[in-house]
Protein backbone atom coordinates (compact mmCIF):
# COMPACT_ATOMS: atom_id res chain seq x y z
CA UNK A 1 0.00 0.00 0.00
CA UNK A 2 2.97 2.47 0.89
CA UNK A 3 4.39 1.66 -2.59
CA UNK A 4 1.25 2.68 -4.66
CA UNK A 5 0.58 5.34 -2.55
CA UNK A 6 4.30 7.07 -3.03
CA UNK A 7 4.13 6.17 -6.73
CA UNK A 8 0.41 7.81 -7.16
CA UNK A 9 2.43 10.96 -5.13
CA UNK A 10 5.28 11.01 -7.28
CA UNK A 11 3.26 10.92 -10.20
CA UNK A 12 0.84 13.60 -8.85
CA UNK A 13 3.51 15.61 -7.95
CA UNK A 14 5.57 15.80 -11.18
CA UNK A 15 2.44 16.98 -13.18
CA UNK A 16 1.75 19.52 -11.03
CA UNK A 17 5.29 20.71 -11.12
CA UNK A 18 5.13 20.16 -15.07
CA UNK A 19 1.93 22.39 -15.79
CA UNK A 20 3.64 24.82 -13.17
CA UNK A 21 6.71 25.43 -14.63
CA UNK A 22 5.69 24.53 -18.06
CA UNK A 23 5.08 28.46 -19.80
CA UNK A 24 8.76 29.27 -18.28
CA UNK A 25 10.05 26.03 -20.69
CA UNK A 26 10.77 23.59 -17.96
CA UNK A 27 10.13 20.08 -19.16
CA UNK A 28 9.27 17.65 -16.24
CA UNK A 29 9.63 13.76 -16.76
CA UNK A 30 8.40 10.73 -15.14
CA UNK A 31 10.54 7.39 -15.94
CA UNK A 32 9.00 4.41 -14.79
CA UNK A 33 11.34 1.36 -14.97
CA UNK A 34 9.99 -2.41 -14.51
CA UNK A 35 12.39 -4.52 -13.08
CA UNK A 36 16.33 -3.87 -13.38
CA UNK A 37 19.02 -6.10 -12.07
CA UNK A 38 20.65 -4.03 -10.18
CA UNK A 39 23.76 -4.26 -7.66
CA UNK A 40 20.48 -3.41 -5.13
CA UNK A 41 19.23 -6.92 -5.65
CA UNK A 42 22.21 -8.66 -4.52
CA UNK A 43 21.51 -7.37 -0.94
CA UNK A 44 18.28 -8.76 -0.89
CA UNK A 45 17.76 -11.19 1.86
CA UNK A 46 17.08 -14.45 0.60
CA UNK A 47 13.25 -14.31 1.08
CA UNK A 48 12.72 -11.35 -0.32
CA UNK A 49 14.37 -12.82 -3.49
CA UNK A 50 12.56 -15.81 -3.62
CA UNK A 51 9.35 -13.56 -3.59
CA UNK A 52 10.99 -11.60 -6.83
CA UNK A 53 11.54 -14.90 -8.71
CA UNK A 54 8.03 -16.14 -7.90
CA UNK A 55 6.36 -12.85 -9.25
CA UNK A 56 8.79 -12.46 -11.71
CA UNK A 57 10.00 -15.93 -13.06
CA UNK A 58 13.43 -16.34 -14.49
CA UNK A 59 13.27 -13.17 -17.12
CA UNK A 60 15.50 -11.17 -18.78
CA UNK A 61 15.53 -7.75 -16.84
CA UNK A 62 16.57 -4.33 -17.65
CA UNK A 63 20.04 -3.31 -17.14
CA UNK A 64 21.60 -0.20 -16.22
CA UNK A 65 22.27 0.97 -19.35
CA UNK A 66 18.92 0.41 -20.30
CA UNK A 67 17.39 2.89 -18.50
CA UNK A 68 20.28 5.60 -19.10
CA UNK A 69 19.15 5.41 -22.85
CA UNK A 70 15.88 5.74 -21.62
CA UNK A 71 16.93 9.08 -19.92
CA UNK A 72 19.03 10.38 -22.98
CA UNK A 73 16.14 9.64 -25.09
CA UNK A 74 14.10 12.20 -22.59
CA UNK A 75 16.27 14.69 -22.31
CA UNK A 76 17.20 15.02 -26.23
CA UNK A 77 14.02 15.61 -27.48
CA UNK A 78 13.46 18.75 -29.34
CA UNK A 79 12.66 21.91 -27.31
CA UNK A 80 8.62 21.90 -27.84
CA UNK A 81 8.09 17.95 -26.85
CA UNK A 82 7.81 16.98 -23.45
CA UNK A 83 7.85 13.40 -22.35
CA UNK A 84 5.72 13.60 -19.41
CA UNK A 85 5.79 9.65 -18.15
CA UNK A 86 7.72 6.79 -19.88
CA UNK A 87 7.10 3.83 -18.79
CA UNK A 88 10.40 1.16 -19.30
CA UNK A 89 9.65 -2.36 -18.77
CA UNK A 90 11.58 -5.87 -19.77
CA UNK A 91 9.43 -7.46 -22.78
CA UNK A 92 8.77 -10.69 -20.38
CA UNK A 93 7.58 -8.34 -17.42
CA UNK A 94 3.86 -8.65 -17.30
Amino acid sequence: AVYSATKFGVGAFSEALRQELARQHVRVSVIEPGSVDTELRTHNPDVIQQHIVAALGDIERLQSQDIADTVGYVVTRPRHVAVAELLVRPTEQA
